[in-house]
């Protein structure tokens, strides 16, 4: 990683009960057993890496995921609407983008990691069918200028 080159951590959050189930307001809806043990698991997986914040969707199912690791790494997971569903890549680009930001986990939603493997695929970061965006799985992403230039898949534990 050159000296300009900054690193994110976009996490998948892990399994959750089934969305048709699930009768209340989905952001509510929890992790499930395995998921559980995935957010635990990402403890592990994520140790050999420097990480200076955690940020997550409001959706209770992306805070659960990365609060064993903000408690590991004794860090508060901060709250970010930009990275809920829908919001896309814009999100995460609001994230790439801050200059200030560097070993940045960042827990969000199935839709927005299909956007952004789908952009690493454009900008030839990643080869089509290389990694993908199952729930509890980490890309490593190194941006550079707020542009994604290096990528490595990290399956869900």
């Amino acid at each position: 990683m050159d000296a300009l080159s900054r690193r994110f951590y976009v996490v998948r959050h892990a399994k959750a009960g089934s969305r048709s189930h699930w009768s209340g307001d989905d952001r509510q809806r929890p992790l499930n057993k395995k998921g559980e043990k995935q957010a635990d698991a990402l403890v592990k997986l994520l140790q050999p890496f420097s990480i200076t914040e955690i940020h997550s969707s409001p959706y209770h199912r992306c805070v659960q995921t990365v609060q064993p690791l903000a408690r590991a790494r004794r860090l508060e997971v901060k709250q970010s609407d930009s990275l809920a569903e829908g919001h896309g890549l814009a999100g995460l680009s609001e994230f790439f983008g801050d200059r200030s930001l560097d070993g940045v986990v960042l827990s969000t939603h199935g839709d927005i990691t299909w956007e952004l493997v789908e952009d690493l695929v454009q900008r030839h970061v990643v080869k089509a069918g290389e990694g993908g965006f199952e729930k509890g799985s980490t890309w490593v992403v190194e941006v550079d200028d707020g542009v994604p230039v290096k990528a490595r898949y990290l399956p869900a534990p």
